[in-house]
């Protein structure tokens, strides 16, 4: 998986009835590989998986296998603040031909300790039957599981990596003191940085709309020629920043909507972004239109 390096958190597109969109998922993914994705992440926090069923996860499981069609790595979201429940769905998923790692979040409302992430972790990695990698949001969890703790679980050979959401320092450190463990930042605006410190590459919401320029940035990494990539960073760095300037995915999914993507919907608790919203949003993307 060393070579998926840019993994686009992919949207699940509804349709104007609220339902999963199919057809739309599978004009976005084919745009996606051919724009750089190498994978993705699918029922990730992106793709608003705590409003789908467990029977809609595994549908959407299932027919993604299907468009990807072993075009690249796909992991699936399967965590949850409760671990027998996190070990049931990750085992329905790896029986899905084509999912290659389980996406498992540290557990959040709970604020477990240390050693219950420890436990909980190595509960769902024994049951597993595709590696997992840990998905470490602290803003979203309200809990930090520890660079210690991450080394100590990355001995563990059914935890093959980890989705980190914090700083640079940790990222660093992580690298540093572990062996064959991907390590993925999954801010937008680290992926340069990230990459640079050794870490496998990022999963990434900006890659829905500028995979071709992260792709040209990470080649120019892989040659050595550092200025230019930075140069690319630069330019992408206040776009990245614009798509978590209202909560996320509500952002991407009208950039994408404008694109013609996909239809402008997302599942409650989340709304779309007021005309207003977007029109400072696809401003800042240097989109040209909106509602003006």
């Amino acid at each position: 998986m060393k070579n998926a390096d840019i993994v686009t958190a992919i949207v699940t597109p509804f349709t104007p009835e609220n339902e999963i969109d199919f057809s739309a998922l599978e004009k976005l993914t084919n745009h996606l590989i051919a724009t750089g994705s190498t994978g993705f992440v699918i029922g990730g926090t992106t793709g608003e998986t705590p409003t789908l069923t467990n029977d809609e996860q595994l549908e959407l499981y299932r027919k993604f296998v299907q468009i990807v069609a072993g075009r690249a790595v796909i992991i699936a979201g399967t965590g949850s603040n409760n671990t027998a429940a996190t070990i049931a769905l990750t085992n329905e998923v790896s029986q899905i031909q084509g999912i290659g790692y389980a996406l498992v979040v540290v557990p959040y409302y709970s604020k477990t300790s240390q050693r219950g992430l420890l436990a909980h972790f190595s509960a769902v990695a024994a049951n597993s039957k595709v590696p997992i990698l840990i998905y470490n949001i602290p803003g979203r969890t309200g809990i930090v599981m520890e660079n210690e703790t991450i080394v100590e679980l990355a001995h563990n050979k059914n935890i093959a990596g980890i989705k980190q959401c914090t700083s640079l320092n940790d990222i660093s450190f992580i690298v540093e003191h572990t062996n064959d463990f991907l390590v993925y930042t999954g801010e937008d605006p680290q992926a340069l940085s990230a990459k640079e410190l050794g870490a496998t590459g990022v999963i990434s919401v900006a890659s829905h709309l500028y995979g071709a320029e992260m792709r040209e940035m990470y080649t120019l990494v892989d040659q050595g020629n550092v200025l230019d990539a930075a140069s690319i960073m630069r330019k992408l760095q206040p776009k990245m920043l614009a798509l978590f300037s209202y909560p996320s995915p509500t952002p991407v999914k009208a950039a994408l909507a404008y694109q013609g993507y996909l239809y402008n919907s997302c599942r409650l608790p989340l709304v779309p972004l007021t005309s207003a919203e977007e029109d400072a949003v696809l401003a800042a993307l240097e989109l040209v239109g909106g509602h003006a």
